[in-house]
């Protein structure tokens, strides 16, 4: 592993710190054991983080290495701009926690991965998708709002009339959204708009109440 020495990215607030050191502590007495921060992924708009005690030569890439006193903080270089200027606070709220308070978030084409840059570019203002995004809340969610689910038009390619749709609620994660999606989003959707040549799921099923795949 490379390391870029003593750049900090992450401020600790006193709480929080006593926190991790509790915990370090309690976990590694030795003192051998850093505190890791990284972006694991994106969900409901926003990233998602891990943090986890490690040793500091198991990052598995070029990571960023901040000695604070007794306190040592690994970021991969991978997540190290997206947490730039971040701050780990202790929140009492729900029996207390940490909380990453994060300035930055993904941009549209990361929060939205399997639409093209330039069809998210187009927005959503014109005819065709306002149409479409019409047809979504008159005929399609009042249908699956019984079982919590939503289906929100993200993008729309009028150039190859392909409609972008990211599902919510019960419907994200749940093991019958591609039957929902074929069967009820896409063939409503064609049945009024009959130019439509098809609809692309982009919703991260993996971060649903119910998801297809779970990692042990």
């Amino acid at each position: 592993m490379t390391t870029v020495e003593s750049e900090q990215l992450i401020t600790i607030t006193p709480e929080a710190r006593e926190v991790v050191m509790n915990a370090l502590t309690s976990e590694d007495p030795s003192g051998a054991l850093a505190l890791y921060v990284e972006v694991t992924g994106i969900a409901r708009g926003g990233y998602t983080y891990d943090l986890y005690f490690s040793e500091v030569g198991d990052a598995s890439d070029t990571a960023v290495v901040h000695v604070d006193g007794d306190l040592t903080v690994v970021i991969p270089t991978t997540s190290a701009d997206r947490l730039r200027g971040s701050r780990l606070e202790f929140s009492e709220e729900g029996g207390g926690g940490l909380i990453l308070v994060n300035p930055n978030g993904p941009s549209p084409e990361e929060a939205n991965p399997g639409v093209p840059a330039d069809v998210l570019k187009k927005g959503l203002e014109f005819a065709l998708a306002q149409q479409a995004i019409g047809i979504l809340e008159a005929h399609v969610n009042p249908s699956i709002a019984s079982h919590g689910g939503r289906a929100d038009l993200v993008a729309f390619d009028d150039d190859k009339m392909v409609a972008f749709v990211r599902l919510s609620g019960g419907c994200q994660g749940c093991a019958m959204s591609r039957m929902t999606l074929s069967q009820g989003i896409e063939a409503t959707l064609k049945e009024q708009m009959p130019a439509l040549v098809g609809v692309v799921d982009v919703t991260d099923h993996l971060s649903g109440e119910n998801p297809f795949y779970t990692h042990e």
